[in-house]
């Protein structure tokens, strides 16, 4: 039986199974929920999937070229196709296409705006949940038109790499203006944890640079101009829009596909003698050489969505589970990276690998700076009594991070067009 719309467990692949195995607890006013184990999962298991309620494609990205379904963000480029346009070899020929499961033949496009889809039932479901509210028909490419203004205003204030986009919030709006009852997604996007006025501010500030208070004012009247709805004016006022832009910037969960990627695992579980082994393992080893000479770290299709019961998973800096994308589209899959006890804690870590090996201090910088809370996992808390002093080599690293400007970031990543 199908989970209650607004039920926490109502986007997983299957609700009544996963409600058994996970819960979703109050902790305190500081951590607010949790996601809690509700019996035994083994190192390996998948302990959900799940849809977003609403994703996007990041704006630049898909200015960029990388095509994805406008519902799913499956990538839509084949194998071939994808490696050709990252490795400026327009020639490039890959081995085992078979292995490629991207379907062209299956696109289909919106007959009024021409969006792509992976399948008429995504093109159906985006329909069905929000674009009769987006579609722009043929003024897609009219600059003047309302939609077309914000998305050109968040460009011009949020510069590659991205990290969010209006345009989640735009289908926050879009999918409870077109729903026949209103109420239940109302209540859905509640469940998403909220911030003090103070704290939305510091989340304005961190996406939208120095001059975050105008940028903020001119998002605030052009997103008011292209999306108002009356059943939604707490939104629509400066301090409701200033906590729905809080609340994607904290919940936005990052989302990547690519159809290159999955080829790459396909051929990884090849069964081939030991000589075409290493000759497909030494050409997809200069494949990604000539792509990161030529493209950079910019390989997916990238994006954000929020994702219900995945938010109430907290951060830890040694995580017992991870987040990951296996279906090349926005299905999260949520596994344990370790056994898992009744009753104990479900933790992500919002640091990558390389950030979780640096010293507690450095780790906390960067989870104030970006989640603006301050760590007390198992792993920080046995380091409070060691000298945890930063070291001038990655105090050094730190700077210089922080020195590369979002401009330079812009202008690297032009060059790709």
């Amino acid at each position: 039986m199908a989970a209650p719309l607004d039920d926490m467990f109502s986007f997983c692949v299957d609700p009544g199974k996963v409600s058994t195995c996970v819960d979703v607890r109050f902790i305190d006013n500081i951590k607010g929920k949790g996601l809690f184990a509700k019996k035994s999962i083994k190192k390996g298991d998948t302990i959900f999937f799940e849809r977003p309620l609403v994703s996007a494609q990041f704006l630049w990205n898909a200015l960029y070229k990388y095509k994805a379904c406008e519902y799913c963000l499956r990538a839509l480029e084949t194998a071939e196709e994808n490696a050709r346009r990252l490795s400026g070899i327009p020639g490039l020929s890959l081995p085992h296409p078979e292995l490629c499961r991207v379907r062209p033949e299956l696109h289909q496009a919106c007959p009024q705006c021409q969006v792509m889809y992976c399948s008429s039932e995504c093109r159906q479901a985006a329909a069905d949940q929000y674009h009769r509210v987006l579609c722009l028909g043929s003024s897609q490419d009219d600059p003047d038109h309302p939609i077309n203004k914000l998305k050109d205003a968040w460009r011009s204030m949020h510069y590659p790499p991205e990290t969010s986009s209006i345009m989640l919030m735009a289908r926050m709006v879009a999918v409870v203006k077109q729903a026949k009852d209103k109420a239940p997604w109302q209540k859905l996007f509640s469940h998403f944890c909220s911030r003090t006025g103070n704290e939305e501010e510091e989340i304005a500030h961190k996406l939208l640079g120095e001059k975050f208070r105008g940028q903020l004012v001119l998002l605030h009247s052009l997103f008011k101009s292209a999306l108002y709805d009356e059943h939604l004016s707490r939104w629509f006022v400066p301090e409701g829009f200033r906590s729905l832009f809080a609340l994607v910037g904290t919940n936005g969960q990052g989302i990547g596909t690519s159809s290159l990627s999955r080829w790459v695992h396909a051929c990884d579980a090849l069964e081939l003698p030991a000589q075409q082994k290493e000759q497909l393992d030494s050409f997809i080893d200069q494949l990604y050489k000539d792509i990161e000479k030529e493209t950079g770290d910019f390989l997916n299709c990238e994006g954000s969505g929020l994702f219900l019961l995945q938010s109430s998973c907290n951060h830890s800096c040694i995580p017992n589970a991870e987040a990951s994308f296996p279906d090349n589209n926005f299905l999260l899959q949520l596994s344990a990276l370790s056994d898992i006890n009744p009753g104990e804690e479900i933790c992500i870590s919002y640091l990558d690998c390389c950030q979780r090996d640096r010293s507690r201090h450095s780790r906390h910088k960067i989870l104030r700076e970006n989640y603006l809370f301050v760590c007390s996992c198992p792993k920080c808390i046995s380091q409070m009594d060691e000298l945890d002093v930063t070291s001038e080599e990655e105090e050094e690293e730190e700077g210089e991070a922080e020195g590369e400007t979002e401009g330079d970031e812009m202008e690297d990543e032009m060059t790709d067009v």
